[in-house]
């Protein structure tokens, strides 16, 4: 019970942040606090006040790091890290989401779970430092997505499913890739929705939208 008083106190402390949205540190710190909680629990012999103390410890450790974070930008970068924009004017940022460990599929996902499909239809998209998605539409967005879009090609690779889908074959979109001079390996990503519209980007360059003149909606 002295336990869970003290931790449940010790969260309550560290602010609403703690318990809400997470910056990596703190995540580091709650699970410290939980393993420390843990130790007098489980082992009789070591004294109760011992734990106390290692809790406090980690306590006063996260107001110190807490007071960097406020005081000094340069300190919150290194601890905290800084937002990765993703997504820009000239479409996906192949290399921000390396360096976040993340691929196209991943955004994709996480644009869908915002609300939006088309890839085209946003503005700007990042990840927030505590690992939040955030996403700008363009004023027209609801225009830009009046069919659901789906990944034909991904990283230089067919999603051979969804190409059956179109009922079209690869040779049909390598023939698009040509006339728009891209080649398969450097394709980053390739979406067509039901109404025929493509979004084409090659890795390191603008994306381009094409309309493939379907003669009907597919889906």
């Amino acid at each position: 019970m002295i336990v869970f008083v003290a931790t449940l106190c010790v969260m309550r402390l560290m602010g609403k942040r703690q318990i809400g949205e997470m910056q990596p540190y703190e995540l580091v710190i709650t699970l410290i606090i939980a393993d420390l909680a843990c130790i007098p629990l489980a082992d009789h012999s070591i004294p109760l006040l011992y734990g106390l103390v290692a809790i406090l410890s980690v306590y006063f450790l996260h107001q110190i790091i807490c007071l960097l974070d406020l005081r000094f930008p340069a300190a919150k970068a290194v601890v905290s890290g800084v937002p990765s924009i993703v997504l820009n004017k000239n479409g996906i940022d192949d290399a921000e989401l390396k360096k976040n460990n993340l691929d196209v599929s991943d955004l994709i996902e996480s644009l869908r779970v915002e609300g939006y499909f088309a890839l085209d239809a946003v503005e700007y998209a990042l990840y927030e430092a505590g690992g939040t998605f955030s996403a700008l539409p363009k004023k027209n967005y609801m225009d830009l997505q009046k069919s659901l879009p789906i990944v034909l090609i991904d990283e230089g690779k067919f999603d051979d499913k969804n190409v059956e889908l179109t009922e079209r074959d690869r040779q049909y979109y390598l023939d698009i890739l040509k006339q728009n001079g891209c080649t398969l390996p450097r394709t980053l990503v390739m979406t067509v929705d039901g109404n025929g519209k493509a979004y084409l980007q090659e890795k390191g360059e603008k994306y381009r939208t094409v309309d493939l003149a379907w003669q009907k909606q597919l889906w």
